[in-house]
This record gives C-alpha cells, structure tokens and sequence, in this order.
C-alpha cells in the first residue's frame, strides 16, 4: 500500500492540538465509499515497558470476513500516553504497518475514536485524513457523551450525545454484553458506518477486523 510517511509528528499536546484542530474540517461524513470488498482492522500495543510501539493490520475479505492478509511493524514510542492525543502515539506505527500491504483496504476499522471525541478529530478520523480513505471509529469504552439505557439484545443501539451533537453511537454488538462505540472516521456516514461494522460482526463482542488487528498487536 502507497503512503506518504510523515517525517515528523507533534512533540507536546500544543503542537498536536493545534493539528487537530487545523485538520478537523478535513473530515467528510457522508458517504464516498466505493465497493466495499476489503475491509481491514488496525490496532496497537506495546512491547518493552511501552518503549517499542508495535501496530497490526489485518486485511479480511467482505463480506465474508476472510484473513487475507497482515502486517506489523515495530517503531520506538515517542509521544507519551495522553487522553484525547493517542493518534500523535499510535498512527506512526500503523502507517509503517499499512506500507507493508499489498491489498488497499477499502474501509478500516480503527480500534479507538473518531468524531466521538471533544476536538472531533479523534485516531480515525486523523489515520482516515491522511490516507484519504473511509474510516470508522470503534472503540472499547466511552470517551464523551452520554446516551439513554441501552437493550440487552444485539443490535440495539442509542445516540451518542455531546454538548447537543451526535458523535458517535452505543451498539450493543452482543447480547447481555458490554456495549461498543462507533463513530464516524472520514468518508462516511453514522448509520453506513453501523452497518458496516454490524456485517463485520460474528459471535464476539469485537467486529472480526478489530478482533484479529488486537491479536495481532498484542502478539509477543
């Protein structure tokens, strides 16, 4: 896959506020999707007393939710863990990752926010700007917002609710199980953005994507 590496990345949470609110209007949430047939999950951990940040990539097939192909690659950490900053700690890694692919994802699942965080610019919508691809937010807990109870069966699903705007929205991706947070990333709508990550869904509470990029990152 082509990418365009970044020689340098923010240093402080100055700098890096100061990009995300410089590349926030860059973001588009309609839908410029094209045909969806492969879709890709990225996620990140650490290795080394979080000294070495190792990024994962898994490519499945759509929608039969195929493992095609993978990648992971290793680079030194360099922007401490900040809350509202991940993407300026964990993106560098997952480019290095995505450069290694032969396949160009058609949508990328990203383990982490996307609008649903207080600059509108969280890793998805950022990782989504900078491919110029169509991304997705789906993130483990709440960040922002608040939303009404949610039902127990797969499925359901409530706004995502933040200073009067929708960012994102709960789905429960099992039944009787802790729910899951999607957002928009970039290039696409809320209610596609659901339904591509409810077809990426099987028997786990993670969408296939995210569930082998995790895996994969979390790999020794």
């Amino acid at each position: 896959m082509k990418i365009n590496l970044m020689d340098n990345w923010a240093t402080n949470t100055a700098e890096a506020k100061l990009i995300q609110e410089q590349l926030k209007d860059r973001v588009i949430t309609q839908d410029e999707l094209k045909t969806v047939q492969y879709v890709a999950g990225v996620d990140v951990g650490f290795q080394d007393n979080y000294q070495i940040t190792q990024a994962a990539v898994a490519v499945l097939s759509f929608p039969q939710l195929e493992l095609v192909e993978k990648a992971i690659s290793q680079i030194p950490t360099t922007f401490p863990y900040i809350p509202g900053y991940l993407s300026f700690r964990e993106i560098p890694a997952i480019l290095e990752a995505l450069k290694q692919l032969k396949i160009t994802p058609d949508l990328i699942l990203c383990d982490g926010q996307g609008l649903a965080h207080p600059r509108r610019f969280g890793l998805a919508c950022h990782l989504g700007v900078l491919l110029n691809l169509p991304t997705i937010g789906v993130a483990k807990s709440l960040f922002i917002g608040e939303h009404e109870e949610l039902p127990s069966e797969k499925g359901s699903w409530q706004p995502l609710i933040d200073k009067d705007e929708t960012v994102g929205l709960v789905l429960r991706s099992r039944t009787n199980v802790r729910p899951i947070y999607v957002s928009i990333g970039h290039k696409i709508s809320l209610p596609t953005a659901k339904d591509y990550v409810m077809k990426c869904l099987t028997k786990y509470r993670l969408p296939e994507t995210t569930r082998w990029a995790d895996k994969l990152a979390s790999d020794k």
